[in-house]
């Protein structure tokens, strides 16, 4: 697999057909949805491989989005590529400033909260992030280590994102977050 697409990282999926000229529909998981529209170099997972894929055309309908698939002029033909992820390389995303984080750079990191006596607690790991109404909600699971390098608990923990409130310190190069989280919770 070449580094690019070691690097993909899904962005939208393809739907339904929408009318009869080879159109489909586009749930895009970009926020705003219209982020979609910027990205070139995509990739259709056909299930055992991705696939470059071209769009002549994509554009806003209602509240989502619908696209023309390059050589695609057909209901039929249109229909095979419903129900697969888009995705582009991660490389390809805007740039991010110092406090801000995408949410596929959140899993797998260690999550820590004080404890008595200045000591550290791990709590587990983000498996992944919720949305919710509110706010979005790292899903922390317990994890077992090796030398007793395990979580304090077998607890799965909901934590909230809230900035400078909750979550302290996010610190993608040593792999964790530090929260302000009671670890009984």
């Amino acid at each position: 697999m070449s580094d690019d697409l070691a690097k993909l990282q899904v962005v939208a999926k393809i739907t339904a057909v929408y009318g009869v000229k080879g159109w489909v529909k586009i749930h895009s998981y970009t926020d705003p949805i219209e982020n979609f529209m910027d990205f070139s170099d995509c990739y259709l997972d056909r299930g055992d491989q991705w696939q470059p894929i071209e769009f002549e055309s994509v554009k806003r309908h209602g509240k989502g989005l619908v696209a023309l698939i390059e050589g695609v002029d057909d209901r039929e033909l249109a229909r095979t590529y419903c129900q697969h992820d888009i995705a582009v390389s991660s490389d390809a995303f805007p740039r991010l400033s110092g406090d801000e984080y995408y949410w596929h750079q959140l899993p797998g990191l260690a999550v820590y909260c004080a404890g008595e006596n200045g000591t550290q607690l791990l709590l587990g790991r983000v498996d992944h992030v919720m949305a919710t109404g509110a706010n979005d909600v790292l899903v922390v699971r317990p994890t077992r280590g090796d030398s007793g390098a395990g979580s304090i608990d077998d607890s799965e923990r909901l934590i909230p994102w809230i900035k400078d409130q909750v979550i302290q310190k996010v610190d993608l190069e040593a792999g964790r977050i530090q929260v302000d989280w009671d670890p009984e919770f």
